[in-house]
């Protein structure tokens, strides 16, 4: 692997001095929707950008309904509850995620059980997920059960790595076929699709992070998407405090959550959708040049399976053994340019240790080679900043 030429490469995209792994980019329109929230006097979690900014990116992934969260967590958990996870159940992930999934299921009360993932997608396995079920599950009145823990397995929560989309239709059938619920996370995949279906709509729910190094941002921020009125309903009052809709009233008819994005994060929001197209057009056009670039390297390139698009959220290199890896992120960082290993295995975390697995092989396979670039839109005239 040749990293004094990966570092020119770099530097070419992005000129001297740090470079970021993800940076946001703001353009024309964030200062004027900031000032439109402000002059409005709602900045909390009551004002037309939180739903104009629901609407927007609801409507982007083809979803009927978006419920704007604090962040990408809050989603993920209300999510789990409103599918149905409760309390001793459990959720079938994966083992290569951030640990806001594996937070999410505990928040939920629930307990994550970890199946392995696909070298081409690095999220969950189709393959793996049907092995542990035929193993480990039975189907009780209607239910999912497994015969280990005597646990209920309430969801499946499948992550979409880096933004390349998994093998979202056959881990539907799986949970069609074993009635599990399926909840998608797919924190990183706003602009990555399957089959022209967008990230986020195979399941009952569906989650978008917006966090400062994601591809839009609101400083915070995430989003629950579902096609379901009931689900969204649920979700929008769980997450408001569970209060019962009046003039003056404060009337709250179970314990609910302060999770609701505020309306000055939706501003900042709104104001990114206008450019998403364009971002993910000049993320396209880095990922292009990285492909070039490694086609010549003895490293290679993650990109997206057969009837997918990709978000390019993360562009990402498969480098020989741990040893290689080291070596470039080691390289890399002392030149100020930031460069990332994946997560560090959720089952080897010491709150996840005890979770049941399926050995996680191929995670660990692709944990101790994979090497994250950076990957940011460089548009001209943008005023990039560090989150």
């Amino acid at each position: 692997m040749d990293s004094r030429a990966l570092i020119e490469e770099i530097r070419s995209l992005y000129g001297p001095g740090p470079v970021l792994l993800h940076r946001p980019l703001f353009q024309n329109g964030e200062l004027e929707h900031l000032e439109a929230c402000l002059n409005s006097g709602f900045v909390s979690s009551a004002g037309e950008m939180v739903t104009a900014f629901e609407r927007l990116v609801a409507g982007f992934a083809g979803a009927s309904f978006g419920v704007a969260t604090v962040n990408g967590t809050a989603a993920l958990q209300i999510a789990l509850q409103v599918a149905g996870v409760r309390p001793g159940d459990e959720v079938i992930t994966q083992p290569l995620t951030f640990v806001a999934t594996c937070n999410a299921i505990s928040h939920a009360g629930a307990r994550p059980v970890f199946v392995d993932v696909d070298e081409d997608t690095m999220g969950m396995s189709p393959n793996a997920l049907k092995t542990f079920l035929e193993s480990h599950a039975e189907r009780r009145n209607g239910q999912c059960f497994n015969r280990h823990s005597g646990r209920r397995i309430a969801a499946c929560l499948p992550m979409h790595t880096l933004g390349l989309m998994c093998r979202i239709e056959e881990i539907a059938a799986l949970c069609a076929d074993w009635s599990i619920a399926l909840v998608e996370d797919a924190a990183e995949a706003l602009g990555s699709a399957s089959g022209g279906r967008h990230a986020g709509t195979f399941g009952r729910l569906g989650i978008f992070s917006f966090n400062g190094n994601k591809i839009i941002t609101t400083g915070g921020g995430g989003m629950i998407i579902t096609d379901d009125a009931a689900l969204a309903q649920r979700a929008r009052h769980l997450t408001t405090t569970a209060k019962i809709p009046h003039a003056y009233e404060f009337v709250h008819d179970e314990i609910g959550y302060n999770y609701r994005l505020p309306n000055l994060n939706a501003a900042l929001g709104c104001a990114q959708m206008a450019h998403l197209p364009e971002m993910l057009a000049a993320k396209a056009d880095v990922a292009h040049r990285y492909r070039a670039f490694f086609a010549g390297q003895n490293a290679e390139f993650a990109a997206p399976r057969q009837g997918t698009t990709w978000n390019h959220w993360l562009c990402s290199a498969l480098l020989k053994d741990l040893t290689d890896r080291n070596a470039l992120l080691e390289t890399l960082n002392a030149e100020g340019i930031q460069a990332r290993p994946l997560w560090t295995l959720m089952g080897d975390l010491p709150m996840y240790a005890g979770c049941q697995s399926d050995g996680a092989r191929m995670a660990r396979f692709l944990v101790e080679r994979v090497v994250s670039l950076p990957s940011s839109a460089p548009l001209a005239g943008s005023k990039g900043k560090p989150a």
